[in-house]
């Protein structure tokens, strides 16, 4: 059953979710996720109930169960470090309803259970939307099958208890999926989830910057170096607000002006932080497309616009750069950041503002995602997104939270006018 402080939260996810026309919800029939429905739906007053689901258990775990995890690891040590380790190798074998010996994988079953809720209830609510009120590990495997993630990322995905995520899809399970936020936690009373201790390598707070005319206007910006707008300095000054109260160690930046303006209004409420520059981390080079209207690309370039909607990965820009290339130099400074600021005795914190092409190579590598995934990751003007690396630089990372606009818009829908890139 819930405790009274799982209640009380439950009800502040309603409070969240009011006003959100849901065609359904669905629930594990276990009664922890249960409870929570009835309360989150409740307190939306919608008259919906909640329809338990049995694919939407939780993992299945058998041996360990009711086990503290120190005991776990005392008694299974060599299956603990798999699961920690290689989630997608890991097995536990156990006796079937017929007395027979059986290996099972607990992370590559409940994939499999995931995969199938999403293929009956996109069916089912084309065009609809439903909420899903599940388990840690259920929710981690509908996000990630649905991303396309591999299961050895699994616990790569942060989930906090009674934490909202969205997704977007455009159509069914094969078709582009958006993770329009991660682990959003501003409705309760913590806005970031758990600093986990002892702590390897770097938090790193990646920002994307505030909001340019251009982007307003949907105009292509790329390498142009164009300021933000008056609408992008307030949305840098809520991001500054949003985390006046994390302890900063370093700051990194693009050179463009947009980032940094954006770095500098958080860096205000962080003094002696010195701001750094990585040339790597600038947006992607639109070449010809530099400077025009989508409108204006349209006439000259509709063939092209349109495959760097739908294939982005496939699209050379006329002049500029293609994703791979964007991919390549990225992911060399990023690695260089992890790498110096997970070096020292204590782990540091710190911010890296960007771009949108830039994050979201980021994001797609942190689960080695190549560039067909692109749109795979939203990220708005002025969002905050966490990435941890509690085992040091060479352990997988762990997305904590992603795309978090609550400071800028109040709802847990990204609101920002995010335009051209």
């Amino acid at each position: 059953m819930l405790t009274d402080r799982g209640i009380a939260d439950a009800r502040k996810v309603g409070e969240a979710l009011k006003g959100v026309a849901f065609d359904a919800v669905y629930c594990s029939p276990l009664q922890r996720a249960t409870q929570t429905a009835m309360e989150i739906c409740a307190t939306i007053g919608t008259g919906i109930t909640p329809q338990p689901l049995d694919l939407v258990k939780e993992i299945d775990l058998p041996l360990w169960e009711e086990m503290l995890r120190s005991d776990v690891i005392e008694k299974y040590p060599e299956a603990y470090q798999t699961w920690k380790d290689h989630p997608e190798k890991f097995s536990m074998t156990v006796t079937d309803d017929n007395g027979e010996t059986i290996e099972r994988f607990p992370v590559l079953d409940l994939f499999d259970r995931a995969r199938q809720f999403w293929t009956e209830a996109l069916a089912k609510h084309d065009g609809k939307t439903i909420a899903i009120v599940a388990h840690n590990g259920i929710n981690r495997s509908l996000i990630a099958t649905a991303l396309k993630i591999s299961p050895c990322y699994y616990p790569s995905i942060q989930q906090s208890n009674c934490c909202i995520n969205v997704l977007k899809f455009s159509g069914g399970l094969a078709d582009t999926v958006q993770l329009e936020s991660l682990n959003q936690l501003a409705h309760l009373d913590h806005p970031f989830p758990t600093y986990r201790k002892p702590h390897k390598g770097p938090r790193i707070f990646l920002v994307r910057h505030g909001e340019t005319q251009w982007n307003r206007e949907s105009r292509f910006q790329g390498q142009i170096d164009i300021p933000l707008n008056e609408n992008g300095k307030a949305q840098g000054r809520k991001a500054a607000e949003f985390l006046k109260d994390v302890e900063l160690d370093f700051a990194v930046s693009s050179p463009l002006s947009r980032p940094k303006e954006t770095a500098q209004f958080i860096l205000e409420h962080h003094p002696g932080i010195e701001l750094t520059y990585k040339d790597e981390l600038k947006e992607i080079g639109h070449g010809l497309w530099e400077g025009k209207l989508e409108a204006e690309i349209m006439t000259e370039y509709a063939d092209l616009l349109e495959q760097w909607k739908v294939k982005p990965e496939t699209v050379q820009m006329p002049e500029g750069e293609n994703l791979q290339q964007v991919w390549d130099r990225v992911k060399i400074d990023w690695d260089a950041i992890v790498r110096e600021y997970a070096a020292g005795e204590t782990p540091r914190s710190g911010i890296v503002v960007a771009h949108d092409a830039v994050n979201k190579a980021i994001l797609c590598e942190l689960f080695e995602l190549p560039p067909e995934f692109f749109w795979n990751f939203k990220q708005g003007n002025g969002a905050v997104s966490i990435i941890d690396y509690p085992d040091g630089a060479d352990g997988l990372p762990v997305l904590q939270s992603m795309n978090m606009t609550s400071h800028l818009s109040g709802g847990v829908f990204d609101q920002t006018a995010a335009g051209a890139l």
